[in-house]
């Protein structure tokens, strides 16, 4: 297995490891990580390093306001891999967020399924009836003026699992444009990012961590 230095170009996303099986990456807030519907909406983070990696795999997405680690293969055998990792919940993450209010724990977990609000879509909502088992575990890191840095771990992957579940409990990420309000909305960015991920090597087999500092 070779491990390559490579140094992105301005406004490129840096890269945090490059390997013959593994590409990942820290991926700016604003941009897909794959084309979205219509033309307007093609420009993404995979389409962006296909002109580098044309051989590039998708294997997770993250949202399009949030920052952070994505890993991408770039073998079919890694693509497998690693997917399965996902699929059976083996790959640790890690999150950072600045949300609204003090919890009144210093830690805690939220267990609420999630399903689509389809009239308000991509929406997610709390659907007790229908919705799909999530669970998400949360620290407090600090108290930063009427906000908190907190350290989100979801133990489920769906779809805007920790934004949803952290307005369920009374402190919603700030900047959030589709379930913050007021002043937790009022801010130029989501405040989420995914600051790390840990998992097994497709090849080696050896642990990785992979992790990207938040820029906020």
């Amino acid at each position: 297995m070779n491990e390559f230095v490579y140094a992105p170009p301005p406004g490129e996303a840096p890269i945090l490891h490059l390997d013959d099986d593994i590409l990942a990456v820290d991926k700016p807030a604003g941009i897909l990580s794959v084309p979205g519907r219509g033309p307007e909406r093609a420009d993404c983070l995979i389409a962006r390093l296909r002109v580098r990696f044309p051989q590039v795999l998708l294997v997770h997405r993250l949202d399009l306001d949030t920052s952070g680690v994505i890993v991408f293969a770039l073998t079919a055998q890694a693509q497998a891999h690693l997917g399965r990792q996902f699929e059976h919940r083996r790959v640790q993450k890690r999150y950072v967020a600045l949300v609204a209010g003090h919890p009144a724990e210093a830690k805690g977990r939220v267990d609420l399924p999630l399903a689509v609000d389809w009239p308000n879509r991509p929406r997610q909502k709390v659907c007790h009836a229908a919705g799909r088992p999530a669970q998400t575990a949360w620290r407090v890191l600090r108290r930063e003026g009427p906000n908190a840095r907190v350290r989100l771990t979801p133990r489920t992957g769906r779809s805007h699992q920790l934004r949803v579940h952290m307005r369920e409990i009374g402190h919603p990420i700030l900047g959030d444009p589709l379930y913050a309000e007021g002043a937790a909305a009022d801010w130029p960015r989501l405040m989420l990012h995914a600051e790390e991920l840990r998992l097994t090597h497709p090849r080696t087999g050896a642990p990785l961590k992979l992790r990207a500092p938040a820029p906020f």
